[in-house]
């Protein structure tokens, strides 16, 4: 794509679970995937068709039945510190506060208190919780849990970060509010992205391209390049001719 450097690839990945009578369910079949450096890319489709699987084969948390994964040309074998994640729960400690769990991934690294404190003050800043250092989940809204994540993912320095329908849980008008927040981090602070929604205003407005997969098992489909001026404007004649044509072309309505 345009001479970008491929940073992610996925060789003829095919994933197979067997339930505990021996009955086989394939999920994914036989995908063969680029991604390069800095793009944010969205993998859409129906909801179950396996595209959380791929996320976990990405990340490192389940073994392909048949293929291969590499991050800059090296197979990829159990979890990689290259890879971050995000996932649609937050996942964060209710007993520490949005500094402590900003930073959790640093201190497990082993890094010294004050340097990891100044970058996860930086990230904090970055996804809009200046003045929420100190406050605990219990007290942040969804949308605030969600920029928690973010900024703990981005404050260990992935190469590739990996967002699992992180806005799933939350209800539209906020959803769209971290899109556009979502946005803004990436474009400030470019990281290869690999974003999982089953929306497709959602996989418009964040993309470079979108890998539109099938009903279970997951085959790549289509796959659309997104040249669309940011910040996308879902109301445009582009827009609203790029979510067309995408519907058109799902096994399900999403």
């Amino acid at each position: 794509m345009d001479g970008k450097k491929v940073k992610l690839h996925l060789e003829h990945i095919s994933k197979t679970f067997k339930d505990k009578d021996g009955t086989e369910f394939k999920a994914v079949e036989d995908v063969t995937l680029d991604v390069y450096d800095k793009e944010f890319v969205v993998l859409l489709g129906p909801g179950r068709c396996g595209k959380t699987v791929i996320m976990n084969l990405i990340a490192g948390l389940l073994q392909p039945s048949q293929g291969s994964i590499t991050l800059d040309g090296k197979e990829i074998q159990g979890s990689d510190p290259g890879i971050g994640m995000v996932f649609q729960t937050t996942a964060l400690m209710p007993w520490k506060t949005v500094m402590e769990n900003t930073e959790l991934g640093l201190k497990f690294s082993g890094m010294e208190k004050q340097k990891r404190r100044v970058i996860a003050q930086k990230y904090i800043d970055l996804v809009g919780l200046s003045g929420f250092e100190n406050a605990y989940p219990s007290q942040l809204s969804g949308g605030m849990k969600q920029r928690v994540g973010i900024a703990r993912a981005y404050a260990y320095d992935p190469e590739v970060l990996l967002l699992d329908e992180p806005f799933g849980a939350l209800d539209a008008q906020t959803r769209y509010a971290m899109e556009d927040e979502l946005a803004r981090i990436w474009e400030q602070q470019k990281r290869t992205v690999i974003f999982v929604t089953n929306n497709i205003e959602e996989a418009v407005s964040l993309s470079d391209r979108i890998i539109l997969f099938s009903e279970c098992p997951a085959r790549i489909k289509e796959i659309y390049r997104n040249d669309l001026p940011r910040p996308r404007d879902q109301m445009s004649e582009a827009f609203l001719k790029l979510r067309q044509e995408i519907s058109d072309n799902t096994d399900l309505a999403l």
